[in-house]
């Protein structure tokens, strides 16, 4: 088995160089070839596109993609378009779990069987609450072992495959800057962010001197999104709704007046707008129009498979 997975993993290779020589790159390609890059895989919500995948990203560096932050559906078929190895990831990132944030996980671990994954991989995510499991509650809910989605899929948790897979849940009372992790040349932070009465973060990875930081889905209540970011050198901010948002849509999410403020008050180098949802799109002058009142800096707007150097 293992020798035909290799043989597959060879040919998806080959294809990815056969399109290289011949032209035919694939939209973001330079994050392969940058020292520290940010993909999207996915820049779009939850709605029905003919172009867009849901959140999703993926830091590239020296070639390799090492962090995934949120598996929202389609991002799977982004990520193999992406030209991206699997084997490479070490963390999994969760902002939230909402379907557009975290669907394709189990996805991600089937599609590991074929990549010839031989490397543990750690998990984080949120704790829950009553809206929304912890981040082990959702893998258990997907491959537990016992009244699972997918109970096949169980021996990456219990250590019985090539590789294992580790769940770390992220307190989300306090709303203070948490230290995740760092090992080497990455560090990987989060904070609680408000995204209405769900249990959300927002995530910091500072590697090789560079610092990316993703908002997720928020409203900016918390008003902690500006520690997180203070002096990153790209803020990937989540722009689901317009400045005129009432009601849920404002409850769940920041207008552009309040992304403008945080990016300007964390002093981000550079600023990539995403989960571009249909009341967001077609107003992008509008969108840019409000935030260059508060922060003059490079705005972009994401598009499935951009690359953005740090």
């Amino acid at each position: 088995m293992k020798i035909g997975r290799k043989i597959a993993k060879a040919a998806c290779y080959a294809a990815i160089l056969f399109l290289l020589a011949a032209g035919q790159v694939p939209a973001g390609e330079q994050c392969s070839q940058a020292a520290v890059g940010v993909q999207v895989l996915g820049s779009g919500g939850p709605e029905f596109y003919t172009d867009r995948a849901s959140s999703g990203y993926l830091v590239w560096q020296d070639g390799k993609a090492v962090v995934m932050v949120d598996a929202g559906s389609g991002s799977k078929f982004r990520f193999g378009q992406s030209g991206a190895d699997f084997n490479t990831i070490n963390y999994i990132l969760f902002s939230h779990f909402h379907v557009d944030h975290s669907a394709d996980f189990p996805g991600y671990i089937k599609s590991a069987f074929f990549s010839d994954r031989d490397r543990d991989l750690a998990v984080y995510g949120p704790e829950g609450n009553q809206f929304l499991p912890p981040a082990s509650g959702f893998v258990k809910a997907l491959i537990g072992a016992e009244a699972s989605a997918f109970p096949y899929l169980n021996r990456y948790l219990s250590g019985g495959d090539d590789y294992r897979i580790y769940v770390n849940d992220i307190n989300i009372d306090k709303r203070d800057v948490i230290n995740v992790l760092k090992f080497e040349d990455i560090k990987l932070s989060a904070i609680a962010v408000h995204h209405g009465p769900l249990p959300a973060l927002a995530w910091r990875v500072d590697i090789a001197g560079k610092s990316i930081v993703f908002s997720g889905d928020m409203n900016g209540g918390y008003h902690t999104l500006e520690r997180l970011a203070k002096g990153a050198d790209l803020l990937v901010a989540h722009n689901a709704v317009s400045e005129q948002a009432t009601g849920v849509a404002r409850n769940l999410h920041m207008p552009p007046s309040v992304i403008g403020d945080i990016a300007q008050q964390a002093g981000v180098k550079k600023l990539v707008l995403s989960h571009r949802m249909y009341r967001t799109l077609g107003i992008e002058q509008q969108t840019l129009s409000i935030i260059r009142k508060r922060f003059d800096k490079p705005v972009s707007f994401a598009n499935d498979l951009d690359c953005f150097i740090p």
